[in-house]
């Protein structure tokens, strides 16, 4: 998954979880779900792209 991609699935999650805890409240299990995908997907983005740039700049 190319870097602008996985950005863009963040900010559709991120959203999604913003609409479903206004709506069902922010314990309510279908927001913890949602929050944990959003974790997912960030869990990634610094594994691929933030990291690297620190191992990189530390060289």
């Amino acid at each position: 998954m190319i870097k602008q991609d996985l950005i863009a699935l963040i900010e559709k999650k991120r959203a999604e979880l913003i609409q479903v805890a206004v709506t069902n409240g922010l314990t309510s299990s279908i927001a913890i779900r949602y929050s944990q995908e959003l974790d997912h997907l960030l869990n990634e983005y610094n594994r691929k792209y933030i990291k690297k740039t620190r191992r990189v700049a530390s060289l």
